[in-house]
């Protein structure tokens, strides 16, 4: 597990929990079933066993320690209020004294979550933040505060850095800007193999003026090799160290937020598979279903699958199947099979398949 958040960089969280949560699912889809509690351990054990931190790299993630130092630029501009939704900046600058009272009260009082202060939980819903979880957030971003643990409902615990980090991690030099980018434009070119300048960019959400430079000195240095793919209008770029193409025989359930197909635009073009996540569109407008996963089976994304956790009933429920245009035979009899894998690491009883739909 630890070798694949290397290889990969991070584990992007998602809160929904409709089938299991997001950060795990991308090592299943690379190693089968492994234990998650080896997550849990790494990302919210005690400090003497943290391997992992989150924060906001490629939106929320679980990182390896070794990428603390490469994103304490983004924690600087973000405690002078140059990043972040402006509802977070203003506590970098007008309501800073607001935020500094939340921190003194973590400082004194230990983990908090933001329910733990008067009036400090959201009003009604993930983006009816109150000014507490702003202030909150802000501190966040500005590496002021961590996650020191989850709730049961995955709410955030919040703490000093120096209370949940390792100490030796914490003690690292702080690169400058123009060097951390270049280090996390290498880590995305390892991460992808190939990809255009917008893949890198979007791997660790640079923008263009923080990541260009980047490729340009990575370029220059021989760490990505200038390269064309066939079909694809962009020019692009190939990590020295991307492993040798190969013939692939194997088969994966992907989550929404896997980073082979979380920059929809790259997984059209690797696949011809256009993919959209239904979460928040309403029941009726839905194409595909509300929590799918694409199917990749060998070389190509062949089906994609709306699934369900019924942990009630001991069940996981593929409420949609459907099987892309030009899909082998042996599709469905190997997707039932990784489906099968899928429910007995969530400690279901079996699996339960509704409609099926073959595109012409």
């Amino acid at each position: 597990m630890r070798g694949t958040l290397g290889r990969l960089g991070l584990f992007q969280i998602d809160s929904v929990n409709v089938l299991v949560r997001a950060h795990y699912l991308p090592a299943f889809s690379r190693l089968g079933p492994y234990d998650r509690e080896a997550i849990a351990r790494d990302a919210w054990g005690p400090k003497r066993q943290r391997r992992m931190f989150e924060y906001w790299a490629h939106e929320a993630s679980l990182l390896p320690l070794d990428l603390h130092p490469l994103l304490r630029w983004r924690m600087a501009r973000a405690e002078r209020g140059e990043i972040g939704y402006q509802g977070l900046r203003r506590f970098a600058v007008e309501r800073r004294a607001a935020a500094q009272a939340v921190l003194d009260r973590i400082t004194a009082e230990g983990p908090m979550t933001a329910a733990d202060f008067e009036n400090g939980s959201s009003k009604s819903g993930w983006w009816e933040w109150s000014h507490t979880k702003h202030a909150l957030e802000w501190l966040f971003w500005a590496g002021k505060i961590t996650t020191a643990t989850r709730r049961r409902s995955f709410a955030r615990v919040y703490d000093l850095p120096e209370r949940v980090l390792p100490t030796a991690v914490l003690d690292l030099p702080t690169p400058d800007p123009a060097s951390a980018q270049r280090a996390l434009i290498a880590r995305s070119g390892q991460a992808l193999g190939v990809a255009t300048a917008a893949d890198l960019r979007d791997y660790f959400r640079l923008k263009p003026e923080e990541a260009d430079h980047a490729i340009a000195a990575e370029a220059e240095a021989g760490t990505l090799i200038p390269v064309r793919v066939e079909g694809w209008s962009q020019r692009a770029w190939m990590h020295r160290d991307a492993p040798t193409p190969r013939s692939v025989c194997a088969a994966s359930l992907l989550a929404p937020f896997d980073p082979l197909i979380w920059e929809r635009s790259r997984a059209e073009r690797l696949f011809g598979f256009r993919y959209r996540i239904e979460i928040y569109v309403p029941p009726e407008r839905r194409t595909h279903g509300y929590y799918v996963l694409p199917f990749l089976m060998d070389e190509a994304l062949v089906a994609r699958v709306d699934l369900k956790a019924d942990r009630q009933a001991g069940m996981l429920l593929a409420h949609r199947v459907t099987i892309e245009p030009g899909a082998p035979a042996e599709t469905l009899e190997r997707l039932a099979h990784e489906l099968e894998q899928l429910a007995a690491w969530l400690g279901l009883n079996g699996v339960t398949i509704g409609q099926i739909v073959q595109l012409p």
